[in-house]
């Protein structure tokens, strides 16, 4: 109990090597947390339902139809919400045989890969994290500062000028956060909630959201969503693709202010699209409309200046992972989520608060100012004494670093949300009822506004929420055509716009029109070089599925091509080991659920899930093409997932269409101990 109030860091062996067989073997504190028996139950957890033959609990359902909750203590919403948000996060997973971190697998190794496509996810995670959680910070401090609620400031101010008058500021403002720690009930009771987008921040008070309507409570736009977090999702998408338009615009030269009023209605700027949408050639384009034309090919700083920044892209990377991971766990430690519902999280960190209690009281404004004075003045003059000791304990304590880090100090055995979802992966996966993935909405989130009750909008001591009258709140919350599309200022308002002019936008649809054509042939083409036996043509065979194709299976089989053979990956199990096998016989697609025999099933070939060392998601196409076709066709396009095992051997398998389904169901069957790559 102590050691779980106040961790021991583990000092772990980097020469040490572990490996499971299995999930009974519980390799880590993931894996036993999803074979414990819980306290709160849900559909999954039932024991109406163990057994060796795996439960559809609601494959390619609508979120009305299927069962709630599917975990005890989670919400069906809040369970969807972490599975997109890990879809969108994990990309290429890869076992290792070391001592974890904390107990918890599933930790981004020092050097993971850089792409694009990774740095994007994470700054759409910073802004879901970080961003939301400050912008609520702020409303909550303009909210007392406006002297709007009444009772409520009333009373944090005379607490604070009461405090200050006898020398207690500091156990007071200690005291408090301990509460706040320890109580979820306190947090609700000093900071009523309150929608993100129905907050002034300047006044306090109550203002229209920004998308027009309140139809979600916690986005800061206050957009409508079809299901819960999607909203914020999709503007942390648009909160990327924003920088980048802006960055690109920079690029580009686009000087709205530079443009002439005397055009006439038909300028050469109308047959051509906005070279900030084309993207094109921008900035030679730039430099060679400024008279400079040829400069760039003598231009010696661009290759190291490009180069540099690239190199610096992979540890900016992983320092905003770093800091995201750190933010979510100590959420789930404030706020944890089944079946990490530990009180001792809380408990840990109000520990590491309570010395600063009793220390208040015998330290003096003197010596804080000493203390601070000496601290500055040793870390600038005090390298001869602080190199050695760093060199002392890296060669006795080579670790020493990664020991100190949170996650295996304060926060031990707190998991970040990729973490938490890979362990409720496994409990569907330990009772064989796979979670049902997100169900997918079949149109646009509606335009009436949310539902307000007291999680979303309360306040105490009997105030008025946000000092707002029931009208005044309906009027708010209601919505109003315009203002979604309202900007600060002119000059905002013509950078932001994007213009093809009237001949350009012809331009562009005749472009879409080539491009579908060459597509097409394209697409035509690797048929003719599969049959004559091209690898790579036969790898993006039915990567484009036709429209009238039926894309839907799982749990037990997920439509997919190996070597340009239309067949089924299938999931079945000898005894207790789970087995990944690939069949092209029709049968398949009748098995549904029910297990059958090995020999009845005709599999061209079986991996054993244990066996698993790594998985990594391929696309169907490369980038480029992938843009293309998604432009061109207006289609999705069915990727494809790698598995290597621990003998070495490698197989793809593609045109998945539940690929994300088919590599979450892998990574939580075996008792694998996951890094992120």
């Amino acid at each position: 109990m102590i050691q779980d109030i106040l961790p021991i860091p583990e000092s772990t062996d980097p020469h040490k090597k572990e490996v499971a067989h299995g999930m009974h073997e519980e390799p880590t504190e993931s894996h036993s947390i999803a074979m414990a028996e819980p306290d709160e139950r849900g559909t999954i957890q039932s024991e109406a339902i163990h057994g060796q033959e795996v439960v559809d609990l609601g494959w390619n359902e609508d979120a009305k139809n299927i069962s709630n909750p599917l975990i005890g203590g989670v919400k069906n919403e809040d369970l969807w919400i972490l599975v997109r948000r890990f879809n969108k996060q994990m990309f290429h997973l890869k076992e290792t045989k070391a001592q974890v971190s904390g107990g918890l697998d599933l930790n981004a190794v020092d050097d993971e890969e850089f792409s694009p496509d990774k740095l994007r996810s994470h700054l759409e995670r910073f802004y879901m994290t970080v961003i939301v959680g400050f912008v609520s910070a702020f409303n909550h401090i303009a909210r007392l500062r406006s002297w709007r609620e009444t009772r409520r400031t009333s009373i944090f101010a005379g607490v604070y000028f009461v405090a200050w008058i006898l020398d207690l500021l500091m156990p007071i403002l200690s005291v408090v956060m301990i509460v706040l720690i320890v109580s979820p009930e306190a947090r609700k009771t000093m900071f009523p909630p309150a929608p993100l987008a129905l907050v002034n921040k300047k006044t306090g008070g109550v203002q229209k959201p920004k998308a027009g309507v309140l139809g979600s409570h916690d986005s800061i736009t206050g957009a409508p969503e079809n299901m819960k977090g999607e909203a914020v999702e999709q503007e942390a998408s648009n909160f990327v693709t924003s920088i980048a338009s802006i960055a690109l615009a920079s690029t580009t030269g686009k000087h709205p202010q530079g443009e002439p009023d005397f055009e006439s209605d038909s300028t050469p700027g109308d047959s051509v699209p906005d070279p900030s949408a084309l993207a094109t050639g921008a900035a030679t384009a730039k430099e060679a409309s400024g008279g400079v034309n040829g400069a760039l090919s003598h231009d010696k700083t661009k290759v190291p200046m490009q180069t540099a920044m690239w190199d610096k892209m992979r540890p900016f990377m992983h320092a905003v992972g770093g800091i995201c991971d750190t933010w979510e766990r100590f959420g789930n430690a404030l706020s944890p989520t089944a079946p990490y519902d530990r009180s001792i999280y809380q408990l840990r960190l109000a520990g590491l608060v309570l010395p600063l209690v009793l220390v208040s009281y015998i330290t003096t404004p003197y010596m804080i100012i000493k203390g601070i004075g000496f601290g500055a003045g040793f870390g600038f003059f005090g390298d001869p004494i602080m190199t050695p000791a760093i060199n002392w304990l890296n060669n006795k304590f080579p670790n020493w670093q990664k020991i100190l880090e949170p996650r295996n100090t304060i926060l031990k055995g707190v998991p970040n949300d990729a973490q938490l979802t890979l362990t409720l992966l496994r409990v569907g996966e330990n009772a064989h009822s796979p979670l049902p993935p997100p169900p997918k909405p079949e149109g646009p989130p509606p335009d009436q506004p949310a539902e307000l009750n007291d999680d979303h909008l309360r306040s105490v001591g009997g105030d008025w929420p946000l000092n707002a009258t029931k009208e005044e709140l309906d009027l708010a919350i209601a919505k109003q055509p315009g203002v979604a599309e309202e900007t600060s200022g002119a000059d905002v308002q013509a950078s932001a716009e994007t213009k093809h002019g009237k001949k350009g936008s012809r331009i562009l649809g005749l472009f879409k029109s080539t491009a579908k054509t060459a597509v097409r042939t394209a697409i035509g083409t690797d048929s003719l070089k599969a049959k004559v036996g091209s690898t790579p043509a036969k790898n993006r065979l039915g990567v484009v599925p036709s429209r009238k194709e039926n894309l839907l299976s799982g749990p037990v089989d997920f439509k997919c091509r190996f070597k340009g053979h239309r067949g089924h990956a299938y999931i079945t199990w000898d005894g207790f080991t789970p087995l990944l096998a690939f069949s092209t016989d029709k049968k398949i697609a009748e098995l549904g659920t029910v297990e059958r025999d090995e020999g009845e099933l005709n599999p061209d070939w079986k991996i054993d899930i244990t066996q698993v060392a790594e998985l990594r998601k391929v696309g169907g196409y490369g980038w480029k093409a992938k843009l293309v076709v998604g432009w061109a066709l207006d289609r999705e396009v069915a990727d494809a997932l790698e598995i290597v095992c621990r003998d070495g051997s490698q197989t793809l398998l593609t045109a998945i269409p539940l690929r994300d389904e088919l590599f979450n169901r892998a990574c939580a069957m075996g008792g694998q101990k996951w890094e992120s790559m």
